[in-house]
């Protein structure tokens, strides 16, 4: 028996939001996301007391509803991310390219983005990762920003507050000196505040122009398990404007299902899904 409470999506409703989304933030929602966007939706649907899509869309899209566009928005992106995800990345950032590119072209303080960081556990990656490097190298600086198009999982990333089993990939040293257990609840760890710090957060959408960034501003780009919610012709100008933030010789990491083969961008592949900037 159908859920009198769930309310099915049209063929007009979904057509509008999909062309929106795709639009608006580059992300593909195809026939076969109907259902996910339904269970993701339903309950904003029903909270606001509307009675089918239509009026629902009509709201979000008014003056009044700009707020609730962005929830909505938050409710429709995907955050699968991990500590230490793809972590050959992290070993080619610390041992290949950093000696590598501090003695060629004497760069001691360096600019690393995270983009699409969803909830952190890639920037409190890049974070260990780099402390663990700067001990054996602490002429290094860096700073680090961190950017998605949900708000909501930036305020997770910014909390820095995430349940004990999602930290099983971090080695055991680095959990004891980057992690402390919650005092009220045994479940729960959070990254020590002095890591937390070197976190800036800004809400960037991949579509817009320049990003609101300074232009060549970045020696290393992780931007990883992004591109594939984007169709190639919006995968290769978000990759095109990421070279525009690159310093020559920096780096680009995609994700292990990512690749810039077929596109016309000034990048040249060094190790697998880990891309140079030539310009």
């Amino acid at each position: 028996m159908e859920n009198p409470l769930f309310v099915r999506m049209d063929d007009e409703s979904f057509a509008r939001i999909s062309t929106f989304v795709t639009r608006e933030y580059g992300i593909k929602l195809p026939e076969s996301k109907r259902s996910m966007l339904e269970s993701r939706l339903n309950k904003k649907v029903k909270t606001l007391g509307l009675g089918s899509y239509k009026q629902f869309l009509d709201f979000i899209f008014s003056e009044e509803g700009k707020e609730d566009l962005f929830h909505v928005v938050d409710l429709i992106t995907t955050n699968k991310t991990d500590f230490f995800r793809e972590a050959a990345h992290f070993r080619f950032l610390t041992g290949q390219f950093l000696p590598h590119y501090q003695s060629t072209y004497n760069r001691n303080n360096l600019k690393i983005w995270s983009a699409g960081c969803s909830t952190g556990e890639e920037p409190y990656t890049i974070i260990m990762a780099m402390e663990e490097y700067k001990k054996l190298h602490p002429e290094l600086a860096y700073s680090l920003l961190a950017s998605d198009v949900s708000i909501r999982v930036i305020q997770t990333a910014f909390q820095g507050i995430y349940d004990i089993e999602k930290i099983d990939p971090v080695p055991i040293e680095m959990k004891r000196s980057y992690f402390l257990r919650s005092k009220t609840n045994p479940k729960l760890v959070r990254v020590k505040p002095q890591f937390r710090k070197k976190l800036q957060f800004k809400r960037i959408n991949f579509m817009d122009d320049q990003f609101g960034l300074v232009k060549h501003d970045f020696d290393v780009i992780f931007c990883r398990n992004v591109l594939i919610y984007f169709d190639k012709a919006t995968q290769e100008k978000v990759i095109r404007k990421f070279c525009q933030h690159l310093k020559p010789g920096g780096l680009l990491f995609l994700g292990h299902s990512e690749s810039i083969i077929g596109m016309d961008v000034p990048l040249k592949q060094i190790n697998p899904t880990v891309y140079c900037f030539e310009g």
